[in-house]
């Protein structure tokens, strides 16, 4: 009787359904801890993100109303949500709270790189359609060259639903790992008298500017692509709620409650939709080395084009290839890493505002980009 109790004990518990998919996905969530911690590589991102692949990864009983692809569960109902679209509107309002648009304002040349950056959005999508995914999957696939998490996870579930969680963990390690991913390449696209090239100051921007600016730029990026106006909106919303100068408050609940309970869940439904079963498969592995691609090719195709328009620009005028890469959408962490390497070369050179120039015109340009794609694919 005892034995039979333990027997039946021992089958109720996860240990008796773990296979070694489970303990692969497990090691991959403390991998992701431990970069998050130790080597502090975006841990508002990566450390949410690890714990949510462990919980997705406990092996048990169906029916117990856990898993997240179980409908009613806890988990499910952020799955949903997530899934729904609510969140990554609320993230962007968040980001457009803390934005500051002066450094972009300041040199609108930098407007140019943020389009230039997502030069690997397209090219991953040529290639995902020729490796025999659908021109929609293509499509979302494409979008992680713009290493922008929210707007990846809204073309997914527009797009391919059925590669959201595939397409959202590539898209968010991207972003946490740009100071890994990002150097060699800015060092392999450039020479060390592109490196040490010294921009002059941008000129200074007057307030009326920033609180025009949100609304200006919503009605020309909303009307180029509509379908990316939830996104768009919450943005430059967010951001004129900052720049009014009269709603404070609201500002800094967007730019602190709002965003930072929406990055826990949706960093922890991300993981934890990474379940091993479904999660190790060849199509899954096939989307993270596509977003490798895409990212990367966004990285060098916005060095490139810098040195490509330095070519038509006077000495004194000359900007700086290094801040090409921060026109991905990894914000604020691509702006910083142009700093960093760009100071390996010269401690006195400061990149680090025109730099996010060239991120924040990348932030504006994912979600076009994500728009025109869906205009043309949904």
């Amino acid at each position: 009787m005892i034995f039979d109790a333990l027997i039946n004990f021992f089958n109720s518990t996860g240990i008796a359904y773990l296979d070694y998919r489970h303990i692969i996905m497990i090691a991959i969530g403390c991998l992701l801890i431990f970069l998050s911690i130790k080597k502090n590589y975006e841990p508002m991102l990566l450390l949410p993100i690890g714990f949510g692949i462990i919980i997705g990864n406990i092996p048990f009983i169906e029916g117990l109303g856990v898993n997240i692809y179980e409908e009613g569960s806890a988990l499910n109902i952020f799955f949903e949500s997530v899934h729904r679209n609510i969140f990554p509107p609320l993230i962007f309002l968040g980001i457009g709270a803390m934005t500051d648009f002066t450094a972009l304002l300041s040199n609108p040349k930098t407007f140019m790189l943020g389009a230039a950056a997502q030069i690997g959005i397209f090219a991953s999508l040529l290639c995902a359609y020729y490796l025999g995914f659908t021109l929609e999957e293509s499509a979302a696939i494409g979008i992680i060259g713009g290493a922008d998490g929210p707007t990846s996870i809204y073309i997914a579930t527009k797009l391919a639903p059925h590669l959201l969680g595939a397409i959202a963990m590539s898209a968010y390690s991207y972003m946490a790992l740009v100071p890994v991913i990002q150097p060699p390449l800015m060092k392999l696209c450039t020479t060390k008298s592109d490196r040490i090239i010294k921009m002059k100051a941008g000129r200074e921007v007057k307030k009326i500017e920033l609180i025009i600016f949100p609304i200006f730029a919503f009605l020309i990026s909303a009307l180029l692509a509509p379908a990316s106006l939830p996104l768009l909106g919450m943005l430059f919303l967010g951001n004129l709620l900052k720049e009014s100068g009269v709603t404070d408050r609201l500002a800094k609940t967007a730019a602190n409650s709002i965003i930072d309970t929406s990055t826990i869940i949706i960093g922890v439904v991300v993981g934890a939709s990474a379940r091993g079963d479904l999660f190790l498969t060849w199509q899954t592995i096939k989307v993270l080395i596509l977003g490798c691609f895409a990212f990367a090719f966004s990285t060098a195709g916005g060095v490139l084009f810098v040195k490509f328009i330095n070519l038509f620009l006077k000495k004194d005028d000359k900007i700086n290839p290094l801040i090409g890469s921060a026109g991905v959408s990894a914000f604020p962490a691509a702006a910083r890493v142009s700093q960093m390497v760009g100071r390996e070369y010269d401690k006195n050179n400061h990149l680090l505002m025109h730099a996010m120039g060239a991120n924040l015109a990348g932030q504006i340009a994912s979600a076009v980009a994500a728009g025109i794609l869906i205009s043309f694919f949904y």
